[in-house]
């Protein structure tokens, strides 16, 4: 059974940071790779970043780039997302992902991804 567990959300004020975590199981996490998602009040679910199997590449939707950042530790199967200088539009479920590294397709869509967590909420006061 695979398994991805969030965690590290909550309340933060504006312009403060907070570290996401997501800890996978159930498969090898290193020929996965892995990404980040959000869903805002009343907004679809948005990519918010990606990152290789091995570490070397990454992505960043437009709206996080230069705030967030991506990174992972195979030895402990753990993908995290820093995040910095939010902002109350970073308010949101987030969401980890995986994907077969094989798989086709660009790793910031969401459609190619074939193991989701359940969320964590972050929310941004102002």
């Amino acid at each position: 059974q695979v398994q991805l567990v969030e965690s590290g959300g909550g309340l933060v004020q504006a312009g403060g940071s907070l570290r996401l975590s997501c800890a996978a199981s159930g498969l090898t996490f290193s020929s996965y790779d892995m990404g980040w998602f959000r869903q805002g009040p009343g907004k679809e679910r948005e990519f918010v970043a990606a990152i290789t199997w091995g570490g070397e590449v990454i992505w960043y939707a437009d709206s996080v780039e230069g705030r967030f950042t991506i990174s992972r530790d195979n030895t402990e199967n753990t993908v995290h997302l820093q995040m910095k200088s939010l902002k109350p539009e970073d308010t949101a479920v987030y969401y980890c992902a995986g994907r077969l590294r094989e798989r086709r397709g660009s790793p910031t869509e969401e459609g190619r991804y074939d193991y989701w967590g359940q969320g964590n909420q972050v929310t941004v006061s102002s």
